[in-house]
This record gives C-alpha cells, structure tokens and sequence, in this order.
C-alpha cells in the first residue's frame, strides 16, 4: 500500500484515508479497487449504499472531484460525517461535533440532577460526571478543541460550570482537559519512536514537557 494512503478497521467499520498531491489520484483510488478485489476474493461483499466519500480539499481553487466507482457504482460524496464518535465537516469545522456533544451532556446533566436529589455524596456525583459527561467533553479533544469557535468554547465550558454547581465541587475546565491531554498525547510521542511524529519537533523541545503534568504546572 502507498504511503500516502491508510486504511483504519474499527469493528465492523472499515475507512479509507488517501493524501492527494498535484493532482493525483491513482494511489488512492488503486487503494480503493484493491480493497474491494479483496473482499471478493475472501467472500466479502462492499455495500456501496452505504459507502461514502469526504472531499477535504485545502486548495485556493477548488475543482469538482471525480467520483469514486466500486464495482461499476458511484460512491456518493457527503459534505459531513460521522467517524470514532467524531462529526467531522469538510471545512474541518467543529460546530457540529460540538453541538452534539453539548446535546448528548444535558441529557446527562439531567439524571446528575436526580442523582442530587437523592443525596447521593459529592464523590459518587464525580464519579457519575466524569464517566457519563466529562468523558464526552474529553472525546478526542486534542484532534478539535483548538479549532472550536470561541461561542462553542463556551457552550461547552457551560455544561461544566452547570455540572459544578450540581456537585458542589470544582472540575477541571474544558481548556484544562485540552491541555492535560495534549501533554500527555506529547508524551506518548515521546516515548514512541516509531510514531510518525516522533521526529517533527528537535528532542529537546520535547524534553521540555514534564511528565505527568497538569494545566497548572506546564512549561512547554
């Protein structure tokens, strides 16, 4: 398979990623027929209802995208969707993401209010927060919290401030979260050498993040 080109398997799902240079497609639509040449061959069937194509294209002039054939059928191209739990747009806008995370929380926030009102400790309370709330707001944060609108910040600082108030303790704000797990996404770089972004940065820069740091102790 080319460089340029990946394919992520999670359960039952399966993505194709390609990088298009200068114009070039082949690599990745070679990609594509070989992948489904395999699933003939190992009695597998592609339902191509149900494939769909993102066009994220970074170009000043923006041309139309040829559309990709499996087995003599068009894949119908989509403007936004869905990918590990993420909503992904292709302007790579987080609006969407975060509207449905801010959804999915006050949902939760609901029964945290139950939770309060049966007088349940302040400890069980945190422990509901961070498993059924905290855990959404965290979900991928360092692929798109720092490109979120400031108004999407803060809807999203909100729901913790809410969350706060119900509890009756403090909880790290939303910016703590992104940079917690940055720090510990650099890291894990760090100490992966075979990571792809293992050498994108001089060594010595990365020395200077503390391990296991928090928001409030980081000197990068």
């Amino acid at each position: 398979m080319h460089s340029s080109n990946h394919i992520v398997k999670f359960a039952d799902d399966m993505t194709v990623v390609g990088l298009i240079s200068k114009n070039d497609e082949s690599a990745y639509r070679e990609v594509v027929q070989r992948l489904t040449a395999w699933c003939k061959a190992n009695s597998l069937s592609l339902n191509v209802d149900k494939k769909k194509e993102m066009v994220v294209d970074f170009r000043r002039a923006q041309s139309d995208h040829s559309p990709l054939f499996i087995d003599g059928f068009p894949v119908q191209i989509i403007k936004r969707t869905k990918f590990l739990g993420v909503h992904l747009a292709e302007n790579f806008t987080w609006s969407l993401n975060t509207t449905s995370s801010t959804k999915k929380c006050h949902q939760r926030l609901y029964f945290l209010r139950r939770l309060r009102k049966a007088h349940l400790p302040p400890p069980i309370l945190t422990m509901f927060y961070r498993g059924t709330i905290e855990s959404v707001l965290s979900s991928c944060i360092t692929a798109w919290f720092g490109n979120c609108t400031v108004s999407d910040r803060k809807t999203l600082q909100q729901i913790v401030k809410t969350a706060e108030k119900i509890i009756g303790v403090s909880r790290p704000s939303i910016t703590d979260m992104y940079t917690t797990r940055c720090i510990r996404k650099a890291n894990s770089i760090v100490d992966d050498p075979k990571h792809p972004s293992h050498t994108l940065h001089p060594h010595a820069v990365w020395k200077e993040i503390p391990k296991h740091s928090g928001p409030h102790n980081q000197t990068v």
